[in-house]
């Protein structure tokens, strides 16, 4: 490409919010390119439980949470760890995810992610509805269990967190009730709470394959190319590239867990660290699934994908170059085993994947602090799917320079 050629927008990432970031700018018109890494690398926006989980509003960062650290250390199996080869290095980002805890910051963003939510549940059916792809989405609600009265009540405040936002559930207090809607349970699950207008996607790699696919339809580019370096010039945005350099008039930047490398280049330091979530997808029949589970005091969900179940979830902050710990996804199936007496847990196939997170639960969707023309749209943790068309919206509204549709105020990459 010659020195005077430049693109109108670049997206850096083809995951899911990169996807939907480019389907956003391109029905305002935008002539827009995607740049994605050609590692062959199955990327966590493919290979999810698929839930769209609106109603996790409560960020992970909550008070009192950091009681739990030490034992955090000691568990590396856990729902929630911290390798010990990796703890030293994460001090830093733990020391502001403890300052996120504290009531006032809790509070700020408990409102700021409702507000996300709310923006990507009715993104979302815009973006259905733009693309012809409620074939891929399976509307079942979502059954969270508990193991006795003390867990059920320990619960209640989240649940009424819900109620304030609008959120709809059912609290069940029977077995039978629980049975009715997911038969097979171990009796030891003696509560719950069922939230009916929870969505999942079939398979998130079909969903983001037919968004892929809809946006080349209209237009659009997806090439494999990795950017390595990205820079500041009069006129344009430089990225430097494996196939050359490439400029722009503006750049969104929505690589996941890479992110902070590329802001890095311009001078933005951004705390991302890296959850690795696990997963043992089965095959057809494993299961008679028939609602999403959530086994929260396990730190794992089951979900049907395709006609196979996948048991996934954990968060490990381990970062990008650890080897891979399996013990962590068999631990996962171990349970659901125990707690589904009925599930085949054989030909399972492994997967460990990289979720971009923040210290206080929220994305970074915002213009970089060094250049206007660069927007950040990353950090959303296990929650990339859920608020990728909110945050599409929201990109796009900033490279029109329009109104956004929420005070964007609480995602900005000056807050650190």
């Amino acid at each position: 490409m010659s020195k005077e050629t430049i693109e109108d927008i670049v997206v850096i990432g083809a995951g899911i919010v990169g996807i939907s970031t480019a389907l956003a700018l391109q029905a305002r018109g935008r002539r827009v390119r995607v740049l994605d890494r050609p590692d062959g690398r199955a990327r966590a926006s493919e290979m999810n439980a698929g839930a769209f989980a609106f109603t996790d509003i409560v960020p992970l960062a909550t008070p009192g949470i950091m009681r739990k650290a030490p034992k955090w250390l000691l568990d590396p199996l856990g729902p929630l760890s911290v390798p010990p080869a990796y703890a030293l290095r994460i001090a830093p980002w733990m020391l502001r995810f403890w300052r996120a805890s504290w009531p006032d910051r809790y509070r700020s963003s408990l409102a700021a992610q409702a507000a996300l939510m709310n923006l990507s549940r009715d993104a979302l059916e815009r973006q259905v509805s733009d693309t012809s792809g409620e074939r891929h989405l399976r509307r079942e609600g979502q059954l969270q269990l508990f193991e006795g009265e003390k867990e059920f009540r320990a619960s209640l405040p989240a649940w009424e967190l819900r109620r304030q936002n609008g959120i709809r559930f059912d609290l069940l207090k029977r077995k039978e009730e629980i049975a009715e809607i997911q038969p097979g349970l171990d009796p030891r699950f003696t509560h719950a709470g069922f939230t009916p207008d929870w969505i999942n996607t079939c398979d998130p790699a079909s969903w983001l394959d037919h968004l892929g696919k809809t946006f080349c339809s209209r237009g659009g580019r997806i090439e494999a190319d990795s950017v390595t370096r990205i820079s500041s010039e009069e006129g344009a945005v430089c990225l430097t590239t494996s196939r050359g350099d490439i400029r722009a008039r503006q750049l969104v930047v929505c690589a996941g867990a890479w992110s902070h490398h590329l802001a890095k280049c311009l001078g933005d330091r951004i705390p991302l660290e890296t959850e690795r979530g696990y997963n043992t997808t089965l095959p057809e029949g494993a299961l008679d699934l028939r609602t999403h589970l959530t086994f929260s005091n396990h730190g794992f969900v089951v979900t049907r994908i395709k006609g196979g179940v996948r048991i996934g979830g954990a968060v490990e902050l381990g970062g990008l170059d650890l080897p891979p710990n399996y013990r962590r996804a068999d631990i996962l199936l171990d349970k659901a085993k125990t707690f589904l007496p009925d599930l085949a847990t054989t030909a399972g196939t492994q997967w460990m994947g990289f979720r971009p997170s923040i210290p206080d639960s929220l994305p970074v969707i915002d213009r970089s602090p060094s250049d206007q023309r660069v927007i950040y749209a990353f950090g959303h943790g296990h929650l990339g799917l859920t608020q990728s068309a909110g945050t599409a919206e929201l990109v796009a509204a900033m490279a029109q320079d329009t109104s956004t549709p929420i005070d964007p105020g609480a995602f900005s990459a000056r807050r650190f």
